[in-house]
C-alpha cells in the first residue's frame, strides 16, 4: 500500500459520489425515462465514452487480463476480437434499435412474439445481470484490497456501496457523465505505463522470450474448440447488450446512434491492445500470481511511478464502478418494466417507476453481492454470465430483426434451451474443460429453427413498431 495510490484513490471516489450527489438534487432527473435514457440528451463524445467503459469493466481489466496472462498476447488477442466483431455487426443494426426505442430487450422481444417471451427473456436477463454485477464488485474489491488496508471482502462491500449509491442516485445521467470522466483517465494511464512496462521487461525482444513457452503459441495451449468457447460468449452478449441498446436509444438521434457505435468500434483498441500487452508482460515479471492481479499488480507492486500506478488503480475501480452502475441500471430495468409495470392491475405513474427502479437497484446489489462468492474468480463468472445471456437472447433479437420466419414457439424454444444449457453444464463441471457456449448456442439455434419451421408461421410478421417518444 503507498500513500500516493491510497490519496489518488480517495479522490477519485469523492468526485465520483460528487457527481452522485450533483445529479440527485438535479432536476434532470424527474421521471422513470430522465432516469434510464438521461433525457435522450447524450452527445456523441459522451456516447462514446459511455459505451467504451460500460463494455471493458472488470470483465476487460481484470478477466480479460488473466486469460492474456496465463495463455499469452495472441490468444488475448483472439479473446477480445469479439468486442470489435460484435461491434461491428452491431453497427448494422443501430439505426434500427434507436428507432425501436425500447426500455428493455424483453420489451422489444414482446412487439414480436407477446408477452411470455418477455418475462422469460426478463428473467434470462435479471440472472445474467446479476453475475456481471457480482464480478464488478468482487474485482473491485481486488483493486481496493491492494489501495487500502481493507481485505478483498471489505473492498467489496465498499465497492458495492459505492456502486449501488452512484446508480439510485442519478440513473444514466450520473453513469454516462463518470464513464466520460472514467474513460479519459483509464485509456491515457494504460498508454503510459505501457512503454515504462515494456522498459522493465527489457524491450520487445526479452519480452516475447520471456513469455511462458505455451503462452508464445497462437492458441495459448488450448484447444480451437476451447478458444472458440472463449470467443464466443463476450461476441454473443455484445449483439444483444440491453446495456448497449438502451445506450443506443439514448441518443439524441438516430445519427448520433450509428456514429457513436463507429466511434466505440476505434476506441476499443485503445483499450483492448494494452490490456493485452501488459498483462501478458506481466507474466514474465511476475510469474505465478493470480492472473486476476495482473496489472493491478504491475501498478502496486512498484513496477511502476506511483503516480501512474495510482493513477492504472483508480482506472481500473472506474471501469468497475461505472460498467457495475451499468449493469445494475439496466437489471433494474428489467425488474421495473417488463415484471412490475407490464403485470401491474392500475396504472403506474412516472414517479412510481422510478421508486420501483430505485428499490430494485438496492435489491440487485444485496443479491449480486452473495453471488459473487459462488465463483473462484472473475473470468469464470464472467463467462458464466454472458454465456447465460448470449446463448439465450443474441439468437432470439437476432430473429426479431433479420428472420420474420421465427414464431414464438420457436422464440421459447431458444430462450429456455440456451438458458438451461448453460446453467445444466456449468453444474455439470463444465465437461471437456469446454465453456457452455459450445453446447448452449447450439441448443438455442437449433431449438429456434427447428420450432419455429414446425410451428405456424406468423400471419403479419413485422419490425417492431417504434416507441412514441415524450
Amino acid at each position: 500500500m503507498q500513500a500516493v495510490h491510497l490519496v489518488i484513490f480517495a479522490v477519485y471516489l469523492l468526485a465520483m459520489v460528487g457527481v452522485a450527489v450533483y445529479f440527485s438534487r438535479s432536476a434532470k432527473v424527474g421521471g422513470g425515462d430522465d432516469f434510464m435514457f438521461a433525457g435522450r440528451s447524450l452527445s456523441r463524445p459522451v456516447m462514446i465514452a459511455t459505451m467504451l467503459v460500460t463494455w471493458v469493466g472488470s470483465g476487460t481489466i481484470i478477466g480479460g487480463a488473466n486469460f492474456a496472462y496465463t495463455y499469452g498476447p495472441v490468444a488475448g488477442m483472439i479473446f477480445f476480437a469479439g468486442t470489435p466483431c460484435g461491434i461491428l455487426v452491431l453497427l448494422l443494426a443501430a439505426r434500427r434499435i434507436r428507432r425501436a426505442s425500447r426500455y428493455t430487450i424483453p420489451e422489444l422481444l414482446e412487439a414480436r412474439f407477446g408477452t411470455g417471451v418477455r418475462t422469460v427473456a426478463a428473467l434470462v436477463t435479471t440472472v445474467a445481470y446479476l453475475g456481471l454485477v457480482a464480478s464488478q464488485f468482487i474485482g473491485g474489491g481486488y483493486v481496493v484490497s491492494l489501495v487500502t488496508p481493507l481485505s478483498a471482502t471489505q473492498g467489496t462491500v465498499l465497492v458495492a456501496v459505492v456502486v449501488t449509491l452512484l446508480t439510485v442516485t442519478g440513473g444514466l445521467f450520473s453513469v454516462a457523465y463518470t464513464d466520460f470522466l472514467s474513460a479519459i483517465v483509464i485509456v491515457l494511464g494504460l498508454f503510459v505505463a505501457l512503454p515504462l512496462v515494456f522498459a522493465a521487461v527489457g524491450g520487445p525482444g526479452a519480452y516475447w522470450e520471456g513469455l511462458p513457452e505455451q503462452a508464445a503459441t497462437v492458441s495459448g495451449g488450448l484447444t480451437w474448440l476451447q478458444m472458440l468457447g472463449y470467443f464466443m460468449p463476450l461476441f454473443l452478449l455484445l449483439l444483444a447488450d440491453q446495456n448497449i441498446y438502451q445506450r443506443l436509444t439514448a441518443a439524441q438521434d438516430e445519427r448520433t446512434a450509428r456514429s457513436s457505435t463507429l466511434g466505440m468500434f476505434f476506441s476499443s483498441f485503445l483499450v483492448i491492445v494494452p490490456v493485452v500487452l501488459l498483462a501478458s508482460a506481466a507474466a514474465v515479471l511476475m510469474p505465478g500470481i493470480n492472473g486476476d492481479l495482473s496489472i493491478l499488480s504491475l501498478a502496486s507492486e512498484g513496477h511502476l511511478p506511483a503516480v501512474l500506478g495510482g493513477l492504472i488503480l483508480a482506472g481500473a475501480v472506474a471501469f468497475v464502478i461505472t460498467t457495475g452502475s451499468s449493469f445494475m441500471l439496466s437489471c433494474a430495468s428489467n425488474i421495473t418494466y417488463d415484471l412490475w409495470v407490464r403485470f401491474a392491475r392500475t396504472e403506474v405513474g412516472d414517479r412510481q417507476r422510478l421508486l420501483v427502479q430505485r428499490g430494485s437497484v438496492l435489491a440487485i446489489a444485496l443479491v449480486a453481492f452473495v453471488l459473487g462468492f459462488f465463483f473462484p474468480t472473475v473470468l469464470d463468472l464472467q463467462m458464466y454470465s454472458y454465456t447465460v445471456y448470449g446463448a439465450a437472447i443474441t439468437p432470439v433479437v437476432f430473429a426479431v430483426l433479420f428472420w420474420r420466419r421465427a414464431t414464438t414457439a420457436g422464440a421459447v424454444a431458444a430462450l429456455l434451451a440456451g438458458a438451461l444449457t448453460t446453467i445444466g453444464w456449468e453444474v455439470a463441471g463444465t465437461p471437456g474443460e469446454l465453456n457452455g457456449v459450445i453446447a448452449a448456442l447450439p441448443a438455442a439455434v437449433v431449438a429456434l429453427v427447428a420450432v419455429s419451421l414446425c410451428t405456424r408461421a406468423p400471419e403479419a410478421a413485422r419490425p417492431a413498431p417504434a416507441r412514441s417518444r415524450g
